[in-house]
């Protein structure tokens, strides 16, 4: 079995690294930002992806190996990569090995598929043509690892929910490192928001929507800066209610126009009680994601709500310990999306490709993508923690596109052969309430050339995502 690694993988999951990378002030063309770029740091963030993308290969093929020794199957292989094998070692029955490309793995196990009925009949004629060929070299290929018809080692003999076990665990090992990793990059690292220390503060009100730089004599004074607030203090309760993040903080002075609020805060280590009044002033009319709400006469919609004039620091912000639980989730819906729709997004990759037209940032990307994507995150003028938070969630983003991917029922993937067995144990249960003989087993070589037109179009997507990524590639940052 083979996992493609360079397959699908769903840029929206990747909005967490404009979070994570705060306000750097950097805006760059998709030139100019190449020009400054930071070469050592670009190539260590590409490296950390391939060094990443193995050890995602590794655990996926782990994930198959482990069950199937434990259910008894004979294991010949376990490969990471393709091509020439650069280093290998027999351990037992098993050979492991690192080959020369990095863009998937697999492990060989005996019996994939039932005798070929040319090694259980006899008959050497497997018929001519190319998908005929093709049929009767897999076929020959699966009957090398067979032991004889005693060999009760093989993998088609086992139950049909042994086999899906041992397919699903692929996969499966990737949804849990995915899991693991958002799990740090969201509950250890930290997502950048605000914090709920002062960072600066109005000298006086102004209203929604000018275009003042300056506060003038009759201009009203801001409530914090009247109240004696400074910068650096750290804002902990406001009336007794106990604050974690500056938008708490921000929604109950928002609710408090005229009233007097008793704020406690930390200035250099030592409590302090500030008495704020929050003034009545009219704001900018907000949605969901923060943007302003344009009414049907084409202005911005105001509203009135208790203003302080409080600007709250950035910095990471760790999440509950479920939000990485709850973060791959939603990206396991996000990148099933993208795969029920790849046809039209692949068409307007190819599109983009050839008239340079920007990239829909929550389109398909390629390994070499998401590598360019976290060079520049890598070399990013903010924090290293940010950046390693950067990269820790481009790496948990490309394990959930592992995932939903080889899921696909389709073979050569993980979901063909859970696929194959299911239709098997429908066969055998049909076979039982009707009375009739127990069915053969399902022959899988029989796809092969289905199998073959599967590749073929994983390549040319493969293809297709690599040159975008390269000549055309998605601005997350600009």
């Amino acid at each position: 079995m083979s996992m493609f690694s360079y397959a699908v993988l769903h840029a929206a999951p990747l909005r967490s690294i404009r979070r994570v990378d705060g306000a750097g002030g950097r805006t760059r063309s998709k030139r100019g930002y190449r020009e400054r770029v930071n070469v050592i740091p670009f190539i260590i963030g590409i490296l950390i992806i391939v060094v990443g993308l193995g050890v995602s290969i590794a655990l996926h093929e782990i994930g198959h190996l482990v069950p199937a020794k434990k259910f008894g199957v004979r294991v010949g292989q376990y490969m990471i990569g393709f091509g020439p094998t650069l280093w290998s070692r027999r351990i037992g029955e098993t050979e492991y090995g690192v080959k020369l490309l990095p863009l998937g793995g697999y492990i060989s196990m005996a019996g994939m598929y039932p005798p070929s009925p040319a090694a259980a009949d006899g008959d050497g004629k497997a018929g001519a043509g190319f998908f005929k060929a093709m049929v009767q070299d897999a076929r020959a290929a699966n009957d090398e690892t067979l032991q004889g018809d005693d060999d009760n080692r093989v993998f088609y003999k086992l139950p049909v929910y042994k086999r899906v076990i041992i397919m699903l665990g692929g996969p499966v090992m990737n949804l849990l490192f995915a899991g693991v990793l958002f799990t740090v990059l969201f509950s250890g690292i930290g997502i950048a928001g605000s914090t709920t220390t002062v960072a600066s503060l109005s000298e006086c009100v102004v209203p929604a929507g000018t275009t003042q730089t300056e506060c003038g004599p009759g201009d009203t004074p801001a409530p914090a800066n009247a109240a004696g607030f400074r910068p650096g203090d750290v804002i902990e309760s406001i009336d007794g209610v106990e604050i974690d993040t500056f938008a708490q903080a921000s929604a109950i002075i928002r609710d408090a126009p005229n009233a007097p609020l008793q704020v406690t805060v930390l200035r250099a280590g030592e409590p302090q009680v500030l008495t704020l009044t929050p003034t009545l002033a009219e704001r900018e009319k907000l949605d969901a994601a923060g943007r302003p709400i344009i009414g049907a006469d084409g202005k911005i919609e105001t509203v009135e709500v208790g203003f302080a004039g409080i600007s709250p620091m950035t910095g990471l912000i760790r999440q509950p310990i479920w939000a990485g639980a709850v973060a791959t989730g939603e990206n396991v819906g996000a990148v099933a999306g993208i795969i029920v729709q790849l046809p039209e997004k692949l068409y307007n990759v190819a599109v983009s490709l050839f008239t340079g037209a920007e990239r829909d940032p929550n389109g398909p990307l390629s390994v070499v993508g998401v590598g360019i994507i976290a060079g520049e995150v890598a070399s990013m003028d903010v924090p290293l923690m940010n950046r390693i938070g950067g990269v820790v969630g481009l790496l948990a983003s490309l394990n959930i596109a592992l995932f939903v991917f080889n899921l696909l029922p389709l073979l050569p993937l993980d979901g063909g052969h859970v696929i194959v067995a299911l239709w098997e144990g429908v066969k055998r249960v049909w076979a039982r309430i009707f009375g009739l003989a127990a069915p053969k087993p399902v022959d899988a070589t029989k796809l092969v050339p289905v199998t073959f037109i599967v590749v073929v179009a994983l390549v040319v997507m493969g293809g297709l995502l690599i040159a975008a990524d390269i000549f055309n590639p998605v601005d997350l940052f600009g």
